[in-house]
């Protein structure tokens, strides 16, 4: 079950385009790393629904923040206790492996972030998450799907290396640039005699859907050989086991020399009105779940995770005082988490805009210090070496006083 209250259903050409963009890497040009001999990775997890920063992060060093955050605000001691980073924030309790990353320097986090979008509508803050745009409109790719396209052939990353997550590929990674698609799958494997009849069909009367489909296959069949589709599926996008399932093979998939580079996937569930919990209840849960997503990806990938870098981000925030019903509403500012052995962690990023009434955005939100697009533009810079005019021209539109912010990834 979803809790959006805003149903966020993919459109039939939407999924008919992420169908279409089924690529095995078997048919691509080996990979070429580096001159300084590393292997960069970046992985995008779009939290869908508006993550609660305040509860994920609790800025327990704010006098004014138990005050609005209530019986779901983190604490620095006691039952439950926040798990300490820095003085003034803690981590929720449910998120103990990136809290170990973070000690190790391998996790950082970038508070009161926003993309420039100010509304507070699910659709529209996805889109612009995802788009890259300044505000709402139309572009018929996603900014990740423009940045490895951007990327020039044979120097950092190979430019079709990049996977999408899950039955619909994300919008941040569609557009004209070939992905490789890949789910958990819940039906058992088809026989060969109706995988030869259907491609003989699809041969004769449609043969672009015939190419999409043999290597669709191709790209099953080598997941069969690393035991990924042994078992059913764990649970949904929304679900804890699901979002392990789901980091679990992408990582099988990236850990191959031939395999992707980049990758997106969408975790559903972050909207929560009702009976929200703070390091209790069902956003526990849910931020266990993601953080059950980076361990699968630092022991899935193995020696690669050492020049990974994972970004985790949400159309936008929460209301800094919590509702009547024990959750919290659409809002402004929240967090981006950081991880992979490439991240220069041990940090919180914030210029913290404080928690009294007039400091609110709107005398409601926690006020936005930090634009995502800053922090996404800083991990591709140190990952691809883009530049900032490209960054600022053609991944990001009209984003050139946007400046990226470097040195998140350790040198």
């Amino acid at each position: 079950m979803t809790l959006l209250c805003e149903q966020l259903l993919p459109s039939r050409r939407a999924l008919l385009a992420s169908s279409g963009a089924l690529f095995s890497w078997a048919f691509l040009p080996k990979m070429a790393q580096a001159a300084d001999g590393r292997d960069p990775r970046l992985i995008v997890l779009i939290l869908r629904g508006a993550l609660d920063g305040m509860s994920a992060v609790g800025p327990v060093g704010d006098p004014d923040y138990e005050r609005l955050h209530g019986q779901i605000a983190l604490t620095r001691s006691g039952p439950h206790a926040g798990l300490p980073l820095d003085g003034f924030f803690v981590l929720n309790p449910a998120m103990k492996n990136f809290a170990r990353l973070y000690g190790k320097g391998q996790a950082a986090i970038v508070h009161a972030a926003a993309t420039g979008y100010r509304d507070r509508s699910h659709f529209d803050g996805q889109d612009v998450l995802q788009n890259g745009l300044p505000g709402v409109g139309h572009i018929d790719s996603g900014w990740l799907n423009r940045a490895f396209s951007a990327i020039p052939r044979g120097a950092r990353v190979n430019p079709f290396n990049a996977l999408g997550i899950g039955a619909q590929t994300p919008l941040v990674l569609q557009g004209p640039a070939p992905v490789l698609g890949w789910a958990p799958q819940g039906l058992p494997e088809a026989g060969d005699d109706l995988r030869n009849r259907v491609m003989e069909l699809y041969t004769h009367t449609d043969p672009v859907l015939a190419k999409a489909l043999r290597e669709g296959l191709a790209t099953q069949h080598l997941a069969n050989s690393d035991g990924m589709d042994a078992t059913r599926p764990q649970g949904g996008s929304d679900n804890p086991a699901g979002m392990r399932q789901a980091a679990r093979g992408a990582a099988k998939l990236m850990a191959h020399d031939d395999g992707p580079r980049i990758a997106a996937m969408a975790f559903d569930g972050w909207d929560t009105h009702v009976n929200e919990g703070g390091a209790t209840g069902r956003f526990a849960l849910l931020l266990g779940g993601l953080d059950g997503a980076f361990a699968e990806f630092e022991t899935g990938l193995g020696d690669k995770w050492k020049n990974t870098a994972i970004v985790a981000v949400t159309e936008f925030g929460r209301t800094a005082r919590i509702n009547g019903t024990v959750g919290t509403d659409h809002g402004t500012a929240t967090v981006v988490f950081l991880a992979g052995g490439a991240i220069k962690g041990g940090r919180v990023i914030a210029r913290w805009p404080g928690l009294k009434d007039a400091q609110l955005y709107q005398n409601r939100d926690l006020a936005p210090t930090t634009d995502v697009r800053a922090v996404l533009k800083g991990l591709l810079a140190d990952q691809f070496g883009l530049s900032a005019a490209v960054l600022g021209n053609r991944i990001f539109p009209e984003s050139a006083g946007v400046a990226p912010l470097r040195g998140l990834i350790a040198a």
